[in-house]
């Protein structure tokens, strides 16, 4: 039998954080694990790219990142979106203190394969960098159940989500009428008004008017402008 048994490569990790602590800290973790390495680190997307870059000649491309999103320079959605384009074979996990639906989508769009939390235990960031590569997506499950949450709203009814006279408010507000013309149209204070445009919005998962006109208009509550012109 021989005694040099061939040992597999260790799992090459990239930093990526505009804090030195963090990428400190978490560099300091990995290092206690036997088959992972850390390979490079960088403040922002930009040095990432360029670290990646002198990396891949030498054939040590990382196989996973862990990506910050909010960074200077150039933020962690694109620096992911201009690494999987460049290099299709490195797999991105994002890690972030952010837990908004915008942010999830971005990075997922761009192609994270995870999106964990920076609270997150060790075990689970180890578990999202092995998930990664092996072609799995990993989600913190507070980012998991706002996707679900999300689906579901995307997919109901309207009149499953909204009361009539929420309903009522939404057409005003689609049609692009203010919070004292919706008090005048339905007879009620501004301040009443102004309080359904809110509930609305929690409703929905929304945060703008404009995006609250737009979801009426997908539901076909309201016809598009293009539909009425």
């Amino acid at each position: 039998m021989q005694a040099d048994q061939e040992t597999p490569e260790p799992i090459r990790v990239f930093l990526v954080d505009d804090h030195r602590v963090v990428r400190c800290g978490v560099a300091a973790y990995l290092e206690l694990i036997e088959d992972i390495e850390v390979v490079g680190e960088a403040k922002d997307g930009q040095q990432a790219l360029d670290g990646i870059a002198v990396l891949e000649p030498r054939g040590e491309l990382p196989d996973v990142v862990l990506m910050d999103l909010l960074m200077p320079v150039m933020d962690g959605v694109t620096a992911t979106r201009r690494i999987k384009q460049r290099w299709p074979t490195v797999e991105i996990v994002a890690v972030t203190s952010f837990v908004e639906e915008d942010k999830v989508r971005g990075a997922l769009e761009a192609g994270a394969a995870g999106y964990l939390l920076k609270d997150a235990d060790a075990d689970e960031l180890s578990g999202a960098i092995r998930a990664a590569l092996a072609g799995r997506m990993h989600l913190d499950p507070t980012v998991a159940r706002l996707l679900a949450d999300s689906t579901h709203r995307r997919h109901q009814n309207p009149a499953e989500i909204l009361t009539p006279r929420q309903t009522e408010v939404l057409v005003l507000v689609a049609q692009g009428a203010s919070n004292r013309q919706v008090a005048d149209a339905l007879d009620v204070g501004e301040r009443t008004a102004r309080t359904h445009v809110s509930d609305i919005l929690d409703r929905l998962g929304l945060v703008s008017r404009t995006q609250a006109a737009l979801w009426a208009i997908r539901q076909g509550i309201v016809p598009s402008p293009r539909d009425s012109s």
